[in-house]
Order: structure tokens, then C-alpha cells, then sequence
């Protein structure tokens, strides 16, 4: 099988994707994204190792805190995981005591995921742990500039129906 690449003249300097400032690369946003997502993981990730949690662990704690009990296949979907990765995470989660799985009534194959008590608490003491660490992150931005940074972020993250 072969690809067929259309041909263009010589690429203008600018037509090489890269995550440099001032890149016009139609893939620029995504690798500045993708750099900005390995940094804020790799900051939260340090603040969760010391309660015994993972990133996945608390994306689905975070889940779970926001809409209640949810069945499995919506942990997935919120979570951005297949349905092998969710049903790990909820195992750890269970093992750890920081959820249970429990009936759906009217639906004996379905489990909706609760977060227990001692999750809730580990969750409160992830944001407490992830404070100062946050704050770094942001420590560069000027006055505002984080604000702008979390509107924009949630704009482009959540867009407005029909505009995606």
C-alpha cells in the first residue's frame, strides 16, 4: 500500500512542525498542547506519588466527586480510557478502599462506581498537596495572565455547541 502525498513546492521555513514560539505550523497548537500536558502531568503526578495514587487514579476520583456514581462505560468516556483501562483503575481504586462498585437497579450486568468516604478524603488532600506545586507552574505568568490562560484553555477544551 502506498500513500499518496501531494505534492507541494519547497516548504516554506515555517511549514516544519515544531513547539518553538512564533511556529505557523498547522500542528504548532497541538505540540504546544501536547509539551504544556506533559508538564502539568508530570507536576501533578509528583504531588499524587506521595498518597499513593496515579494521574488515572485521580481523573477518575475527579470524575466520581463531580457526577456521582457512574457506571463504567461513562468513567471511560469522561476519562478518555478504553474499557480494559477503566476496569484497572477501578480495581486499584477498590483495593485501595477509594471506591466500590455497586448495582444499577434494573440492570444486573451494569456497575455504577461510587467513591467512598476515604476517597473523598484523598481527593481533598491531592488538591492540598497540588497547591503549591500549581503555583509553580504559574509562576511566570503576569498579573491576570493565569486567568486568561484558564478561560482560554476552558474555551478551546469546552466550545460552545456547533462551533467544535
Amino acid at each position: 500500500m502506498t500513500i499518496d502525498i501531494p505534492h507541494r513546492a519547497t516548504p516554506s521555513a515555517g511549514s516544519r512542525a515544531t513547539d518553538r514560539p512564533g511556529d505557523t505550523s498547522p500542528f504548532a497548537l497541538a505540540l504546544l498542547l501536547r509539551r504544556a500536558h506533559w508538564r502539568v502531568a508530570g507536576v501533578m503526578t509528583e504531588a499524587l506519588r506521595p498518597l499513593g495514587i496515579e494521574l488515572r487514579h485521580f481523573a477518575v476520583l475527579l470524575v466520581l466527586v463531580d457526577r456521582g456514581p457512574t457506571v463504567q462505560r461513562d468513567l471511560a468516556a469522561a476519562t478518555g480510557s478504553d474499557k480494559a483501562g477503566i476496569m484497572r483503575v477501578v480495581d486499584d481504586l477498590e483495593r485501595m478502599g477509594l471506591a466500590v462498585r455497586k448495582a444499577v437497579p434494573g440492570d444486573r450486568r451494569v456497575r455504577a462506581v461510587e467513591i467512598t468516604p476515604r476517597g473523598v478524603e484523598l481527593f481533598d488532600a491531592a488538591h492540598v498537596a497540588a497547591e503549591p506545586l500549581a503555583e509553580r507552574l504559574v509562576a511566570d505568568l503576569g498579573p491576570g495572565e493565569r486567568e486568561q490562560l484558564t478561560g482560554l484553555l476552558t474555551r478551546f477544551a469546552h466550545p460552545v455547541e456547533g462551533q467544535a
